[in-house]
């Protein structure tokens, strides 16, 4: 039987915001002492669990309300401003990893939700997934009257009488964006206007080409991501569209090596939110088993 080749992508594993993030822990948890983390620093366990066990505490915001003179770390998704007005009450050092594409769509939505007037007739629309960490920063901007927007379906509940200013979630697919600028566009009242800003991570959305490119390029594709990763998922369609033998993996346990039998070529790889160190370990464990 012919060994198959085996190929990490090399455009696949960390973005530089969660690269800086996992620098700033590992930076901090050296100099020792108690470092908390608000969430998870990444969408991926392995990764969480190889900061624990250098000594990264990962807390949610119920416990983070809770502590005094902590150390804190805010991780690369960004947090609303009641996360900092807390922090400021309850006397706790904050070491922002937040990133800087984050940072800056921020404050452009809160120039915007400080434009708005009294009279409230603009909505500001953001699109992305319902919960997540950075949406839930992005909303904080405008004390919670933003509205999230995961697909067409809820862009058609919008009111298309009034002012509509679009942002997406630095992590959304450009393709879904402009499928819901298009229907803006479509729908919006003569006497509305309607602006959008494409605020979508260049470094991300220019790894679907290369994803789909690598995906067509192998017999078979193991995708390692974390299951709570929204980029991950995104990713991970973007593989099965070119190339229906893709497979989602966190972990080298969950490799089907039946899969393997007569295919003469593997792809690994991966969402921003999966490190290197990971996609090599599956690698590894498939020649193992080869």
């Amino acid at each position: 039987m012919m060994t198959p080749k085996i190929e990490i992508d090399e455009g696949s594993g960390f973005c530089f915001g969660v690269v800086t993030a996992i620098r700033k822990a590992e930076e901090e948890l050296a100099k020792g002492g108690v470092l908390y983390c608000l969430g998870d620093i990444v969408h991926n366990s392995r990764e969480v669990e190889r900061l624990k066990a250098m000594g990264l505490v990962t807390i949610n915001h119920e416990e983070f309300n809770r502590l005094r003179g902590a150390k804190v770390l805010l991780r690369a998704h960004g947090e609303p401003p009641e996360t900092y007005e807390t922090a400021r009450r309850n006397g706790i050092d904050i070491i922002d990893a937040t990133c800087p594409v984050v940072l800056q769509l921020q404050k452009r939505i809160k120039q915007e939700y400080a434009s708005e007037g009294e009279d409230g007739c603009k909505q500001i629309v953001i699109y992305g997934k319902n919960g997540h960490a950075e949406v839930l920063g992005l909303v904080g901007q405008t004390a919670g009257k933003a509205i999230v927007v995961e697909n067409l379906e809820e862009v058609r509940k919008l009111d298309f009488g009034k002012d509509i200013r679009l942002y997406s979630q630095t992590t959304k697919s450009l393709d879904g964006f402009r499928e819901i600028v298009d229907y803006i566009q479509g729908h919006i009242s003569p006497e509305a206007t309607f602006e959008y800003h494409d605020t979508i991570c260049r470094q991300v959305a220019n790894r679907i080409p290369n994803i789909r490119k690598f995906a067509a390029a192998h017999d078979l594709i193991f995708f390692v991501s974390g299951k709570k990763s929204s980029n991950g998922k995104m990713l991970f369609d973007e593989c099965l569209r070119v190339n229906p033998n893709s497979h989602l993996v966190d972990s080298a346990d969950e490799i089907d090596h039946a899969l393997l039998a007569g295919v003469t070529s593997v792809g690994i790889c991966g969402a921003t939110s999966t490190p290197k160190w990971l996609m090599e370990e599956i690698s590894e464990a498939i020649r193992c088993r080869i």
